[in-house]
């Protein structure tokens, strides 16, 4: 643990929870074991873990943690539906797997449990200090398994941004303590007295008694002084600190503040409104790290002197060598940077959740207007589903980013779907894990970085193309 909860020193740099895998056990093994807090995402670990299963699980990795879940044959029901020897051939497509619904299947609960389990212990192999997941609060059916999971690997941190977490540091608080918990669903067109809960009870895991876990740190995710002051009072768990992210992190950005404008270029415009008052998350009394262009030892100085703890940096690692993305655009984007020409477009209306959305200028990509539009548009993984009430009561489920005639009949806007990107199919291409369509379509990846990527070749050595997440942390360590 990080904060009250034990007497560890506070890091000085938080590795960021990126994408699908791009944050995977290996970054996070690596900064950890360097004194620093290594992060697992666990966004879509389910498909992550399936996925590596179905390519014969190079290195043995998976199986090691999955011969370690502590309740017998969950694991080998997973091995038994998804391992492959051999792996599968490049030109088959990946086993699909349960879709999240608001009640989830006895399978997609172990899945969801056992992988993020899996994930977070290998990130822990061989070291004792504390490793950290990031989850989105956009993405709640997941969620409380996947807590759960990360809890039973022994995670020391969870970090959640995306929304307002209110809801999870109880939930943590439930699971530590081996109860049921649910989790409220947002739901579009949901009356004020309506119940749309989410639900997940450790006990029918081990059909018994659970046992009492450690309770890890929550650290919440926010771009404003105003949003971490409501969490501090009223979450229904303890905070135990933040992390204040600007509009130059890297994936999803806070929307402005105030009416929405775009530049001449289409990018929204952040104004001195948008800028934390950090006095008055001082006052609060609890340990927070800046976030957004903070990879130099000049600005870890500065954030210093402004009462941080420290930063989190994202980008920077992205481009390490124990990062998930896929080498070869690792390598096309630290040519570009090296090069001066890396750029990043904030889309506006590129992710489903309508939060602007980070994209490298990258060709061969969904970033690439012409390859988007000549992708189909398929919704087989779900992540950023929104929930709709139907006219029966019932909850549906849309995605902006799905075929637009489907969107339109489950009462969805056609304006709402004009540029939107599969993020979830795009994400899990970066780390080479990209499905294959019906009639062969493989889909495509989709990159994004915080405006760092500019100048991240500077971790480079002369002559080198590659550097590590040690070459990072000494760097900004200075």
């Amino acid at each position: 643990m990080l904060t009250k909860h034990s007497t560890r020193r506070l890091p000085a740099i938080i590795q960021g929870g990126m994408g699908v895998g791009i944050s995977g056990w290996k970054l996070a093994h690596a900064v950890s074991s360097a004194g620093q807090l290594g992060v697992v995402s666990g966004t879509a670990l389910d498909l992550v873990l399936s996925r590596r299963l179905q390519l014969a699980d190079p290195g043995g990795h998976m199986r090691w943690a999955l011969e370690r879940f502590p309740i017998p044959g969950v694991a080998q029901r997973i091995l038994d539906r998804y391992f492959v020897f051999g792996p599968k051939p490049r030109s088959h497509p990946f086993r699909s797997k349960p879709i999240p619904t608001q009640t989830l299947s006895r399978h997609l609960q172990e899945l969801l449990v056992v992988s993020s389990f899996a994930e977070v212990l290998l990130a822990r192999r061989g070291h004792a200090n504390p490793v950290g997941i990031n989850l989105l609060e956009k993405i709640q059916l997941p969620t409380l398994p996947a807590l759960y999971g990360a809890m039973l690997a022994g995670v020391g941190c969870v970090l959640m941004g995306a929304g307002i977490p209110k809801a999870i540091p109880g939930a943590i608080d439930r699971l530590a303590r081996g109860e049921p918990v649910e989790l409220r669903l947002d739901v579009h067109g949901a009356e004020p007295d309506d119940h749309f809960v989410t639900r997940f009870d450790p006990g029918a895991l081990f059909a018994g008694p659970a046992p009492a876990l450690e309770r890890p740190d929550f650290f919440a995710i926010v771009a404003s002084d105003t949003l971490a002051a409501m969490l501090a009072r009223k979450a229904s768990g303890p905070v135990d600190g933040f992390i204040i992210e600007g509009p130059t992190a890297g994936g999803h950005n806070a929307p402005p503040r105030g009416r929405s404008r775009l530049s001449d270029q289409g990018e929204p415009i952040y104004t001195a409104r948008d800028a934390p008052d950090l006095s008055a998350i001082r006052s609060l009394g609890l340990p927070f790290w800046l976030a957004g262009s903070y990879a130099q030892p000049e600005r870890l100085r500065e954030a210093q002197r402004l009462g941080a703890a420290g930063v989190q940096i994202g980008t920077a690692f992205a481009y390490c060598e124990e990062s998930g993305l896929d080498p070869a655009l690792k390598a096309q984007v630290l040519a570009l940077s090296r090069a001066g020409r890396a750029q990043v477009f904030t889309d506006p209306v590129a992710s489903p959740t309508g939060f602007p959305f980070k994209l490298v200028q990258l060709d061969g990509t969904l970033a690439d207007e012409a390859a988007y539009r000549q992708r189909t548009r398929v919704c087989d993984l779900g992540y950023l589903r929104h929930a709709y009430k139907r006219p029966d009561g019932t909850i549906g489920w849309r995605c902006p980013a799905e075929p637009v005639d489907d969107y339109i009949s489950k009462g969805g806007d056609a304006t709402d779907t004009v540029g939107r990107r599969c993020l979830c199919n795009a994400l899990a291409a970066d780390i080479g894990l990209g499905q294959v369509q019906r009639g062969g379509e493989t889909e495509l990846p989709l990159v994004t970085s915080g405006d760092d990527v500019s100048t991240v070749a500077r971790f480079l050595a002369p002559g080198a193309t590659s550097y590590t997440a040690a070459d990072v942390i000494s760097t900004i360590l200075g």
